[in-house]
């Protein structure tokens, strides 16, 4: 399997490369990165009240709407979308025709949860009391940052932060066409939409986009991407300041995350940072293999890893496949009853049957194209069955499916009619004692994970 996605690797340029990971096998059982089942980018996180937040672009390129992920234990989460922002309900006069992309969420000094995000090519924010919501336009119906606010630049990836004092600042920029990025940063007032003085370019060397802006022992970090993320040139760097308007610079000439074909993490940007127990982690997406992929279409997938800070400096990430063990979270998801699925058909044999009950978000089962197809589990012999779990690569898109039950494969029977479903996972009644179940799609489905309790 390894020689095979080796294979499918072939042809990209070689690129700056971090530290390898312990267990290079991307395709390994029980691998805890990619975190989320499905592809998503730009993540931002948040932690409050023992439960956990995702909020993250969908891909390839976002849709009219957010992806949300909740978890109380960090490695079992479950999807929704929020009722704001969408692309019909943040447009004006000067949007692009793009999605919704890149959202960063934080608390501010007045309790409440800010959101900055980019749809259509320029910045909205929005307000809730609560993480998940409901969120609700927060600047009258109109974007904070215009798309023609800085003429010759992209006004997308903005960033929030709040530092030792309350006081909240919002970083955002990229560039036209994967070149020319440029980072600006303002100061906000109280009210966390007002603008509080000029709007300062405070570009870095290697800066692109996705502004994040920490602080640690006094000083300032500003980490970005930079490159392209459509290649596997794209990669994470930092640069140090004494104030949140820099200036900033290089402390060293090399990326914090980058890169390892050797390791199959390709394209590691576009992070969070975050403090659990004392330590740091970096949220990031990197491409979802194989890759490149299939008409060179771009789909990411979330992944965590550890980050550590000393003095002025930010140690080069080593990025994982097993992911990280972040204080007072769980150490693996749910494990589920051991089953033999079969399918129809496969994809390729990255994709087969098999791969959607090894418990690995970077693997799962999909159908060839333009077939209508089944996927079967086996439990070994009869049994009664609780509900299990479907957990598709896209579950912000419908399902729709039938459900038939054997005892010996050959003879079987319908329970219910057609379900049309969508999220994740979807929750699958419980049956009758059954051996062999039986999923048919009416569409060509992608499935990564089919768990049984």
């Amino acid at each position: 399997m390894i020689r095979l996605a080796a294979t499918l690797l072939l042809g990209f340029s070689s690129a700056a490369a971090a530290a390898a990971p312990s267990n290079p096998d991307p395709f390994a059982e029980h691998a805890r990165n990619p975190l989320l089942p499905g592809y998503f980018a730009d993540p931002s996180i948040v932690h409050d009240k023992g439960e956990w937040f995702i909020y993250a672009t969908i891909d390839p390129w976002g849709e009219g709407k957010l992806g949300l992920w909740r978890s109380r234990n960090f490695r079992d989460w479950t999807f929704a979308t929020p009722n704001w922002p969408t692309k019909a309900a943040a447009t004006s006069p000067t949007s692009g025709k793009s999605g919704v992309w890149a959202p960063s969420v934080v608390r501010g000094r007045d309790g409440h949860f800010w959101m900055y995000v980019s749809v259509g090519n320029e910045v909205w924010v929005g307000t809730a009391d609560h993480p998940a919501g409901p969120w609700r336009d927060a600047n009258g119906g109109k974007p904070l940052i215009p798309r023609n606010f800085r003429p010759g630049f992209h006004m997308i990836d903005a960033e929030a932060f709040i530092d030792d004092d309350g006081q909240a600042y919002l970083y955002w920029g990229s560039g036209l066409n994967w070149v020319n990025g440029h980072c600006f940063v303002v100061k906000l007032k109280p009210d966390m939409v007002t603008f509080d003085g000029a709007v300062r370019d405070i570009t870095p060397e290697h800066y692109f986009e996705g502004p994040f802006m920490l602080k640690r022992n006094g000083r300032y970090f500003l980490t970005s991407s930079w490159g392209n993320t459509t290649k596997d040139s794209y990669q994470l760097r930092y640069a140090v300041g004494d104030t949140p308007f820099g200036p900033f610079h290089e402390p060293e000439d090399k990326p914090l995350l980058a890169t390892n074909p050797a390791s199959q993490i390709i394209s590691p940007g576009h992070h969070a940072i975050f403090r659990e127990g004392g330590r740091d982690f970096i949220l990031y997406h990197r491409q979802a293999l194989p890759f490149p992929r299939e008409g060179d279409e771009v789909l990411r997938q979330v992944a965590v890893d550890a980050l550590t800070i000393t003095g002025d400096r930010i140690l080069p990430v080593k990025p994982t496949h097993e992911g990280a063990d972040v204080p007072g979270t769980a150490a693996h998801r749910a494990a589920g009853r051991p089953v033999r699925l079969t399918a129809s058909s496969a994809r390729d044999p990255l994709h087969q049957a098999a791969k959607a009950a090894d418990d690995n978000y970077a693997t799962g089962w999909q159908a060839a194209p333009g077939t209508r197809s089944w996927l079967q589990a086996d439990l070994g012999a009869s049994r009664r069955i609780g509900a299990s779990q479907l957990r598709p690569a896209r579950p912000s898109q419908p399902l729709r499916f039938t459900i038939q039950l054997s005892d010996d494969a050959q003879h079987w029977r319908s329970i219910g009619g057609a379900i049309t479903a969508s999220g994740s996972p979807i929750a699958l009644p419980a049956m009758a004692k059954t051996r062999f179940v039986r999923l048919t799609f009416d569409n060509t489905p992608s499935i990564l994970e089919w768990t049984f309790p």
